[in-house]
């Protein structure tokens, strides 16, 4: 029986490091994108080439009905499901002194995406996961914690993943553990036009640098496969600064 995992927005960034993580460890891979196709493609060969089966898997996690259908693939391409990563989301830059820009629509999308998106994700695999005593990781971020990063309804939405994180942990226990990982800067294409965000930050971290997609996965890896106690977690991964 394949051990698998569902990782979403998984064509690049931290989702692709987080799918090849499982890879290595004799995962089954299914590779969510949104729009990345030729992304998520190479991810999907890159996971073949470890030895393990690959799915790619179009869906928007904002549509509760793809997300269904994505998670029925999953069990019935790859025979189940133990690990689902929700690292799907979106953003938009926006000067927090700009409250006018702060539209509905802008509100609605951040929310849900990187909210309601994870709970549609969390809820269509509780009974796979179930079945095999499995895990669920979202991926939030210190903007959760702080209210700083790209956007006040981005912060938000990350402050309202983490306190989701911690009533599903609750609700699924005790066969399933949930559990959360909160980065700061991560150079991915997220960041690209807006290095001098990270360069001011990174000057007042302990570690003096931004993260790398690994450095999250290391986290992700562990929450999932490396306990088998801890539930309910956010933890940080921003080089010390918000400690």
């Amino acid at each position: 029986m394949n051990r698998v995992a569902l990782v979403t927005g998984s064509a690049t960034g931290i989702g692709r490091a987080v799918a090849l993580r499982f890879a290595k460890h004799g995962y089954a891979v299914a590779v969510n994108y949104s729009k990345s196709a030729k992304d998520a493609e190479e991810t999907v060969a890159e996971v073949r080439k470890l030895g393990v089966p690959a799915l790619l898997c179009q869906a928007n996690v904002a549509d509760e009905r793809a997300v269904r259908a994505m998670v029925a693939r999953c069990q019935a391409e790859l025979g189940g499901l133990d690990v689902l990563v929700n690292n799907a989301a979106t953003t938009r830059f926006v000067e927090f002194k700009n409250l006018d820009a702060l539209t509905d629509e802008v509100w609605d999308e951040l929310f849900q995406v990187n909210v309601k998106g994870a709970f549609y994700c969390c809820r269509a695999a509780l009974p796979l996961l179930q079945a095999r005593g499995g895990c669920i990781v979202n991926v939030g971020s210190v903007a959760g914690l702080s209210g700083d990063g790209s956007s006040i309804p981005y912060a938000a939405s990350k402050a309202a993943l983490h306190s989701l994180t911690k009533s599903l942990a609750r609700t699924f226990s005790p066969t399933v553990r949930v559990n959360a990982v909160a980065p700061g800067p991560v150079l991915t294409r997220w960041l690209e036009g807006h290095m001098e965000r990270v360069e001011k930050y990174v000057q007042t971290a302990p570690m003096r640098r931004a993260a790398s997609p690994d450095d999250i996965a290391d986290v992700v890896e562990f929450l999932a496969l490396g306990n088998s106690l801890m539930t309910g977690q956010v933890v940080v991964v921003d080089g010390g600064r918000t400690m």
